[in-house]
């Protein structure tokens, strides 16, 4: 997606408003809509995000940290981060109604998918006005 935007190509669906699931799902068992579908972790995709961001993403969810540059874009562009639980892939994946391939049909697993979920679990741990949960919670028990 990077490279096309940095070719001044459209990407192949439109980013603005959306929210990435950093997930590469197992397979799904028959009968089943995704496999098991915990989160990546995210910082893997910091070197991208923010120009996805200036496209008009809207939030991202994985697991871990984010760099200096992704946090300032995230402020910059009014978007939100979300943590979901790694090692609750299959959890996850209950929480999952309809998934349809919607790019890069060729990479498999790894190929972009509109998800349709319900009760997703995962918390904000960088928002709009800059927050950090992570540092927040590194704070308090520093205190005590």
């Amino acid at each position: 997606m990077v490279e096309l935007l940095s070719n001044g190509k459209e990407p192949l669906f439109d980013l603005r408003g959306q929210i990435i699931y950093y997930v590469g799902p197992t397979p799904p068992k028959p009968g089943m809509v995704i496999g098991s579908a915990g989160p990546t972790t995210s910082y893997r995709m910091d070197p991208y995000t923010p120009a996805l961001l200036a496209r008009g993403l809207k939030g991202m969810v994985g697991k871990g940290f984010r760099g200096k540059e992704v946090l300032e874009a995230i402020k910059r562009y009014k978007a939100v981060y979300f943590a979901a639980t790694g090692g609750a892939g299959a959890f996850i994946s209950k929480t999952i109604k309809k998934t349809e391939i919607v790019a890069y049909e060729d990479l498999g697993t790894e190929a972009i998918r509109r998800m349709e979920v319900k009760d997703f679990p995962a918390i904000v741990v960088n928002d709009i006005y800059g927050n950090d949960l992570y540092d927040q919670a590194k704070k308090k028990y520093r205190k005590n």
